[in-house]
């Protein structure tokens, strides 16, 4: 899941993973952090708020880390961030840390200088705040407020007496959690008990809308204490109504009849279910532009060629067109665009383009041709025959120029035909 969720935060920075500077995992229901540092060392801002995070982890080693956000989580303890050299800003808004000793911890983070606690059991704590002003020194705001020279000098002072009393405080604090921790155990035990194994269920057994309902009503209605585990056992409930909605509606819903690409002839139809639009070029090569989206991962798609055909899926909806010619599909190829990522098809035909006519169009053409006069040569020999009165040209040529010589034609069909006249026009042949 965690890989996922870094992943598909790469596409806007042509899926470098590692070359990341800032990465936003808010609202994902994350429950533990992994592999981060090791994934992306060039991270400088990390936001991580509001999910179900109990351990700070594997953040360690992100040497250039400068913002952390952690609010919202069920954090207990600050801890494992020595490693964060430059780091600057902390943000443990509304989590659960009660050992507020554990701040000393973020000594050796000398860059540190806003520092967040605010919605914390620590926060309750006498002398809080000036235990914690006195332990980091880098420090100049603590939940968005100045620490002022003097307010460092005096909590230096008082420093002693200020950490004794953060001690008794916090065994307080983790008497009274270990209480809420056996508190929930049982509780989850009692809820078990009291769900039937759906294998059991049998249709009369089953909860009406009222019921669930009022069950629901209930769950919201009933105090609690604001907890790691209450927070868990929330998350759990509306994950579980979540997926009985969806196994609702995938019960309701009417099933799309499949959609029919070859008809039972064999007859390939055209489809277009992605909704996108293609050109296409014939020459002595069949090109296909298919116009997808630029960022869209080529895993998603999937290219048949067929001799009459060719089919794309992306994202599993089909785009299917009937090929006006037969191609080649052991010769064909499929590339993508690297400047707009288009898909281009190329694909050889195996003879040139024909089109089918309907019966109609065809004797339509077959009676206009039928009508046309044309003259036909009966005797071979008339064809060999030269006509010397196309020699005059009736059209004279106005544009100027000087006079060219026309070639010499010997007229070879004067001698030996009794049937020849003079014309006085033409000029003597030499």
């Amino acid at each position: 899941m965690f890989w996922d969720l870094i992943r598909k935060r790469a596409e806007h920075n042509n899926c470098e993973i590692f070359s990341l500077e800032e990465i936003s995992l808010h609202q994902q229901e994350i429950e533990k952090i992994e592999y981060i540092d090791k994934w992306c060392k060039e991270l400088k801002i990390l936001y991580l708020q509001n999910n179900l995070i109990a351990k700070i982890e594997n953040v360690g080693r992100l040497k250039k880390l400068e913002y952390l956000n952690l609010a919202l989580n069920n954090i207990e303890r600050i801890e494992n961030l020595e490693g964060c050299e430059s780091l600057q800003k902390l943000d443990f808004t509304v989590n659960f840390i009660g050992e507020l000793s554990s701040v000393e911890s973020l000594q050796n983070n000398i860059h540190l200088q806003e520092l967040y606690l605010v919605g914390n059991p620590c926060t309750d704590f006498k002398g809080y705040r000036e235990f914690v002003v006195a332990t980091l020194h880098q420090l100049k705001f603590l939940d968005g407020k100045k620490i002022e020279r003097s307010e460092r000098i005096k909590a230096t002072q008082d420093l002693p007496t200020i950490r004794q009393w953060i001690r008794e405080q916090e065994e307080m604090h983790l008497k009274r959690r270990v209480q809420e921790k056996h508190e929930a155990e049982r509780n989850l035990e009692n809820k078990n008990r009291r769900k039937l194994p759906e294998k059991v269920q049998t249709e009369e057994e089953h909860i009406s809308d009222a019921d669930e309902e009022e069950s629901d009503k209930e769950f919201w209605e009933k105090p609690t204490q604001f907890t790691p585990e209450s927070r868990i056992e929330t998350h759990r409930h509306m994950e579980e109504k979540r997926k009985a909605k969806e196994a609702q509606s995938e019960a309701t819903k009417k099933k799309k009849p499949p959609r029919t690409l070859i008809t039972a002839d064999g007859r390939a139809l055209n489809v277009n279910e992605p909704k996108y639009y293609m050109s296409s070029d014939i020459c002595k090569l069949l090109f296909l532009t298919f116009f997808c989206c630029r960022f869209l991962d080529t895993s998603l798609i999937d290219v048949d060629i067929q001799p009459s055909y060719v089919r794309i899926k992306v994202k599993g909806k089909v785009f299917q067109l009937v090929l006006p010619t037969e191609v080649k599909p052991d010769s064909s190829c499929a590339k993508r665009s690297q400047t707009t990522g288009h898909l281009v098809i190329t694909m050889p035909k195996v003879s040139t383009l024909r089109f089918a006519l309907p019966f109609t169009s065809l004797c339509l053409l077959l009676f206009r041709t039928s009508t046309q006069m044309e003259k036909l040569e009966v005797d071979p020999s008339c064809h060999s025959r030269l006509n010397l009165a196309d020699i005059v040209q009736n059209k004279k040529s106005n544009s100027p120029g000087p006079l060219k010589l026309q070639p010499v034609v010997t007229d070879v069909s004067k001698s030996g035909n009794g049937e020849f006249e003079d014309d006085p026009d033409v000029p003597p042949l030499i």
